[in-house]
This record gives C-alpha cells, structure tokens and sequence, in this order.
C-alpha cells in the first residue's frame, strides 16, 4: 500500500479529538452515571453495567463488518456515520424508562462502538497511510489517552447540572457540533490499493471473492497467538479499571491510598505511549509488546509479596504497560499481516477480546469476591501466558505481497 501524502498532523489532531469524544461518551459513561441512572430507573447498578456488557458484545460483533467498511472505503463515512449512532444511542439512553429500552440503547451504542472505537480510527489510519501509520496510532492514543481524564469530570458537571439525561443528551449534541466536523476533517481515501483483497473485488466483481479472508485462514497460527494476547490484556485491563480500589484495598492499601493510587494509572498509560512514541518507535512493535505484557504480571507480583507498600510501584507498571499494549493492538497486525486487510482483519482479532472485555468485570469481581488479594494471580498468570504467546512469535516481512517492508523507525 503506498505511503499517503497526507501530513500526520492533519490526521492525528482530529482523530484523536474525535477518539477523546467517542470514548468518554460510551466506554467512560457508566463509571459516572450508572449509579444515578438505576436509582432514577428503579433497578440495580448491576442491570445498568450488564447493559453495558451487552453493548461490548454487540461492538465486537459489528467489529470485522465496520474493518471490512473501512478497508473499501476509507474511514471517514464510517467514522462520520458513528457520530450519528453514538448521537442516537445516547439520545436513546437518556429517554430510557426500563430495563428493555435500557438495554436497546445500550445495544445501539455497541454499533457506535464497535465501527467507532480505536480498531476502526486504526483502520482508518492504515488505509491512509500504509505501513506508516505506526506514528500517527501513537499519535492519537496519546491523546485519546486523557478521554477519562476530560471525560470523567465533563460527565459529573453535567449530571449534577441537569441530571443524568441531561448528561445523555449533552453527549449527544457534542457528537453533532463536534465530533462530526472532527471527522470530517479526515481527508478521503483513494481506491483500495493494488493487492488488496477490495481493489481485486472491485476490478473483477464477478470472479473474485467479495470479502476479505479471516486471519483464521492464512496464517492461522500467527492470527490465533496474537488474538489471544489481545484477548488476555484486554480481560487484565478492564478488570483492573473496574476493581482497582478494592483490590490495592485487599492488598492493605487504605482507601485514600487506593484512590490516590488509582489517579497513577492515567499518567502512567501516558508516559507509556511517550515511550513508544520516543525511544521503541526504533525497534520492531513485537519488542515494545513484549516488555509491556510483563509490566502488570511483575506489578501483581510485587503486590502479592509486599502488599499495599507495593501500591504505587503495581499502578505504573500495571498502566504503562496497558499504554504500551493499546498502541500494539493497532501495530502488530500491520508488522505481522501487513497493510491490505488490515480493517477487516483488526475486526476479527479483537473481536474474542471484545467479548473477555464484556466478561472481565464479572469474572474478575467473582475472583475478588472468593480469593481477595490472591485474585491478582489470575490476571497475571494471563499476563504470563500472553508474554509467552509474544515469545513465540515472529517478525516476518509481513508486507512482502505489497512489496514494501514495514519500517523500523
């Protein structure tokens, strides 16, 4: 796939603005709101979080239909589509009466996620830029990376400003006056490049096969052992998003250590991505991916031996290396598979993890429940096992059909 002549700045700075609304609007919502909104509704937090559940499972599903989109017709109407749905969605969510219109709107942000998230802004990228968008998916985590940060806060002021469906609505208008000029912004996308499985579709829409082949198909050994790193960390970082205060509290952390703590891990997902974006943007993603898998299992293992003394040194090994893995999840198939495809095949290799992401909070909390502290040795043996699945993988020249190498830079 040709390099794009379009200059990085023009794709991050409104791409990641886009990422920023997107995610505090959807993945950051129930954090805030969940509470407020059973209460209103007269049901438990726990049917408000299973709703959103449902929505990960709905976004994993749409996932490879949204790559596939992409890969054909660049990002920006699929990206400038979503803007309507999460519009929509949230509009839905703040006039919901029930737990069956709870979750109906809950499954409509799951489409807006699933085709509006970091897979599809990373498809986007690739289909603009070719084996050299690894920059630009730094780029914009890096400032996607502060979406809890604004999210958050921006969420609470209007709740507390108007309620909690006010607060739906108030996201809703946001997607409108901003998050659709954002994505408008993006230049087009040309024809599918030569060698890509849509440019071939295109040319000879009679014979040639109309859509792109899993990564199950070829090479199947590769797909399988990166899909299943993807699935583990995503399982350890959302179980440690949702139950990070109580488990620095079973370790023997206070609760205003624990909080305080917990304040670490944004910073340090941050610096993670600074360091990507620095020093390992030089080595192949494959050894940045390695050295961040092992951050959470050596944080856990720290805080298993030493308890709550252990608190802070677990929160930055335990976010940086999260910072690290969410920018793999977008280099590693481009160095292992290459550019063409590249939508579609993102969609089906997060789509298992999507779906662990969904279960992590439940699961994670049942192990809590059981085992307190001791719960950590199973996230970090998943971390382990997931160090090991990068191990056994190669770097290949995974561009060799679109003759061109992907870069080390």
């Amino acid at each position: 796939m040709a390099t794009s002549p379009h200059h990085p700045a023009r794709l991050v700075v409104p791409l990641g603005l886009a990422q920023t609304l997107a995610w505090g609007s959807s993945f950051y919502l129930p954090a805030v709101l969940a509470t407020p909104m059973a209460r209103d509704l007269g049901l438990p937090a726990a049917t408000v979080f299973a709703a959103f559940s449902v929505a990960l499972v709905v976004s994993a599903l749409v996932g490879p239909a949204a790559g596939r989109a992409i890969d054909r017709h660049g990002g920006r109407p699929v990206l400038l589509a979503t803007n309507g749905l999460f519009a929509l969605g949230l509009v839905a969510l703040g006039a919901a009466q029930g737990p069956l219109s709870l979750f109906a709107a809950w499954a409509l942000l799951g489409l807006a996620m699933g085709s509006g998230l970091y897979e599809a802004a990373f498809a986007t990228l690739v289909r603009l830029q070719g084996h050299d968008a690894r920059g630009s998916i730094t780029g914009i985590t890096l400032i996607a990376g502060f979406a809890s940060t604004v999210g958050w806060p921006l969420t609470a002021l209007l709740e507390t400003q108007f309620g909690w469906r006010g607060a739906c609505y108030g996201w809703a208008a946001l997607h409108l006056v901003l998050g659709l000029p954002l994505n408008a912004l993006l230049p087009r996308a040309g024809p599918p490049a030569a060698g890509s499985p849509h440019a071939a579709a295109d040319a000879h829409p009679a014979s040639a096969p109309q859509a792109v082949p899993t990564p199950l198909q070829r090479p199947e050994r590769t797909a399988l052992l990166l899909s299943f790193v993807f699935t583990v960390t995503y399982f350890s970082a959302t179980a440690m998003a949702t139950h990070l205060p109580r488990v620095l509290q079973a370790s023997g952390a206070t609760l205003a250590v624990a909080v305080g703590v917990g304040a670490l891990i944004g910073p340090a997902q941050v610096a993670g991505r600074l360091l990507e974006f620095g020093v390992l943007r030089r080595v192949h993603p494959l050894l940045s991916a390695r050295l961040a898998a092992l951050g959470h299992p050596v944080g856990a293992a720290a805080l298993l031996l030493f308890g709550g003394a252990a608190a802070v040194p677990f929160a930055l090994l335990h976010g940086a290396g999260n910072g690290i893995l969410t920018i793999a999840k977008g280099t590693l198939p481009l160095a292992l598979f290459g550019a063409a495809g590249y939508g579609a095949r993102q969609g089906w290799l997060a789509l298992p993890a999507r779906v662990a992401q969904a279960a992590a909070p439940f699961l994670f909390g049942l192990a809590l429940d059981r085992w307190g502290a001791r719960a950590l040795w199973l996230s970090g043996a998943l971390g382990l096992i997931g160090f090991v699945a990068l191990l056994v993988l190669r770097a290949r020249p995974a561009a060799a059909a679109e003759h061109s190498a992907p870069r080390s830079v």
